[in-house]
């Protein structure tokens, strides 16, 4: 039987590696490759435009792929539940392949559509892709449940084996006995939206650093596996922050949307390690690949992995309402040159390095500004290109203490921190070209130097640029201290549920080292995995 498929591209927009695509391709008569434009997604996500014009992009460089195998993108406005009964019925659909998905939304909406399908007899088929692993079968294999930590994910996978072997890119071979049946009307029924069409105005969009794309990332992914000695030696903590140029590959936007293919990555990786010395997870790049298999597997088995409440991973804790500080952290005006020049990069360009995340989201959270990491986390949704539901809600937790990790007396100074790879504030002059006046002993602590000094400059502090919202020594001070409260709250009920289980009175006192308090057993160093 020769079957009417519908491919379906959500995240995977790429021809390589796509093994659901080839699906729909087999004993196929005529293949229709869609996208759609889910209302959902806008309403309930934050988008920035710099976003939009990343996905832009990147459909229209599918089309264009498409093209060159006599097919086309079909991009299709509404909701799929909506949509597809309709398109069943037109197409004369008798399959519908697509890359399966581990988000709560993704997996409700595709549920809905798979029952749509059985109502058609259409016969659907899910290929995992999106991740090195299938989630749900790492999650058996940990009795249901999850991995917690890093270490316990390496040892889940090594007892699995390596990621499965990449698919080769669809040729006209796979479809000469197949069509794409387009109409003179397509692109006026079809095309591919414009910004202006998505309600954005292209002007408020930033420099176009990350054109997005299948084509532009493989040709990024290329120039980087062409420096086998870097690659190598590449060690996550030891690339710079505040580099003038990106001191990492800058190919998670390319791997957010499927454009790169992670498993591509993985095994590009591994042809180049092989036979040389080279770093090793979790610094690596194989071990970068490896954080993002652990939070989608997080966010895959862990329920309201993005929020604090009613998460039994995350720390329950009392941070502060205050909408000012909030504003000003993410616009930039916070009064810390290092802290604001990352988020003013972040509002421009879409993307920051993994350190400098590190740093506000510390200065946000536990560090200064005691704000809830579940705030952070909606502006990060909207600003980053690389803005991922399982891996944004992840880091939130990591860097604020709430899960994962719990050094919480590790706190990332905003104005050492950066000095220690940019002592002369390049990075900042950059992005706060107000400051660029201030010498070196000034640029991370302006507010230090003389008024005349300010003024040479052409920018005093409290009238051309904030002072500090507050006084990083005494904030960073509170804020250890209610960490602890926070910590001895939580040591306290899991010993109340333990005594629950074991049949003790709720509430009896427990054991402790002569002299010392929960919270003074909480400030001794926890052996957890460090990022």
């Amino acid at each position: 039987m020769k079957h009417s498929s519908i491919h379906w591209f959500r995240k995977g927009l790429r021809l390589h590696d796509n093994p659901a695509l080839l699906a729909a391709m087999t004993d196929c008569r005529e293949l229709y490759p869609i996208f759609i434009l889910d209302p959902w997604f806008p309403k309930n996500m934050r988008v920035s435009i710099n976003r939009w014009r990343f996905l832009v992009e990147s459909l229209r460089d599918l089309d264009e792929s498409l093209k060159k195998l006599n097919s086309r993108l079909f991009v299709v406005r509404g909701r799929p539940t909506e949509v597809f009964p309709d398109l069943f019925k037109e197409w004369k659909t008798t399959r519908l392949t697509f890359e399966a998905d581990t988000e709560p939304y993704s997996r409700q909406r595709d549920a809905e559509v798979v029952r749509l399908a059985a109502e058609h007899d259409v016969q659907v088929i899910q290929k995992v892709s999106n991740t090195l692993y299938d989630t749900d079968r790492v999650i058996a294999e940990n009795n249901g449940k999850a991995p917690l930590t890093y270490v316990r994910l390496q040892t889940l996978l090594a007892s699995l084996g390596p990621p499965e072997q990449l698919v080769p890119a669809p040729t006209l071979e796979n479809l000469k006995n197949c069509c794409t049946p387009c109409k003179d009307n397509h692109d006026t029924a079809y095309g591919i939206p414009t910004l202006e069409e998505l309600n954005q105005d292209p002007e408020q969009a930033g420099p176009h650093l990350y054109p997005g794309g299948e084509s532009e990332a493989l040709g990024r992914l290329d120039l980087h596996m062409n420096r086998t000695s870097w690659v190598c030696n590449f060690q996550k903590p030891n690339t710079e922050p505040n580099s003038l140029s990106p001191s990492t590959t800058v190919l998670s936007p390319y791997i957010k949307f499927g454009c790169l293919s992670v498993r591509t990555f993985w095994w590009k990786l591994t042809e180049i390690y092989q036979g040389r010395k080279h770093s090793s997870p979790p610094v690596s790049l194989h071990g970068q690949l490896l954080w993002r298999e652990f939070f989608y597997i997080a966010g895959a088995g862990i329920p309201n992995f993005n929020k604090m409440e009613d998460n039994p991973v995350c720390m329950q804790v009392d941070w502060d309402d205050n909408p000012e500080h909030l504003r000003a952290w993410s616009e930039g005006r916070t009064g810390y040159p290092f802290i604001d020049a990352i988020m003013t990069q972040l509002r421009t360009e879409g993307w920051i390095h993994h350190l400098a995340r590190h740093a506000v989201a510390c200065f946000l959270t536990r560090g200064d500004l005691w704000i809830s990491w579940e705030e952070g986390q909606k502006v990060f949704e909207e600003l980053l290109l690389d803005a991922d539901w399982s891996l944004n809600a992840g880091n939130w937790q990591w860097l604020s203490a709430s899960a994962f990790f719990h050094q919480f007396f590790r706190v990332y100074s905003p104005v050492t921190f950066g000095k220690k790879t940019d002592k002369g504030g390049e990075y900042i002059k950059k992005y706060l070209p107000f400051l660029r006046k201030f010498p070196a002993e000034y640029i991370y602590e302006p507010w230090k130097a003389p008024r005349s000094l300010q003024e040479q400059a052409g920018c005093v502090i409290g009238r051309d640029y904030p002072k500090p919202i507050v006084v990083h020594e005494v904030a960073s001070k509170r804020n250890l201290e209610r960490m602890k409260v926070a910590y001895a709250r939580r040591s306290a009920s899991t010993m109340a549920q333990v005594e629950g289980r074991s049949g003790k009175k709720a509430g009896a006192k427990q054991k402790l080292p002569a002299g010392a308090s929960v919270a003074e057993l909480l400030t001794k160093k926890p052996k957890t995995q460090n990022s």
